[in-house]
């Protein structure tokens, strides 16, 4: 089995209480009206904290028709979220599991700076090419500008 880790770091306006809110806690909500012709829905089996499954249900015609997350840390307090993809057509043939780590944090001018760990775990000599890596997190970088730009547009949505 290989071990392959990689961190991104993005910057935001958004104070990081409302980006916690809108990506990580309620995204079952937020990101299946916002993103409708990607994601058909979200669907949370247990409480939404540490245990629970979180299952992304993709829309018609995506190579992927679902992946499974098991929330391993959810601390909202100090907005920070563990994860770990444990299911999932077209990538656990390849892969043992891929678990990520995301923490927001408050930036001097009061926005926020999110910082995202993935570490890939592979199994046998199944190595990852850039381009898979890449394309993954070009997706979770269009998922996180949606949801900026919903919070910029709507200044009243996600504030304690």
């Amino acid at each position: 089995m290989g071990v392959t880790s990689y961190s991104d770091e993005y910057t935001s306006t958004i104070p990081p209480a409302r980006l916690f809110k809108a990506l990580i806690v309620d995204s079952h909500n937020l990101i299946p009206k916002l993103m409708p012709l990607s994601i058909k829905s979200i669907e949370i089996t247990g409480d939404g904290g540490a245990g629970s499954i979180r299952q992304i249900n993709f829309a018609e015609g995506s190579q992927v028709k679902y992946i499974k997350n098991r929330v391993d840390e959810l601390d909202e307090k100090n907005f920070s979220f563990k994860y770990s993809l444990i299911e999932g057509d077209g990538t656990m043939d390849k892969l043992e599991k891929i678990t990520y780590e995301v923490k927001f944090e408050t930036t001097p001018d009061g926005g926020s700076k999110s910082k995202m760990t993935s570490t890939y775990y592979t199994k046998g000599d199944f190595e990852l090419t850039e381009e898979e890596v890449k394309a993954g997190k070009d997706k979770a970088l269009a998922m996180y500008k949606v949801v900026e730009g919903y919070l910029l547009q709507n200044p009243e949505a996600y504030v304690s």
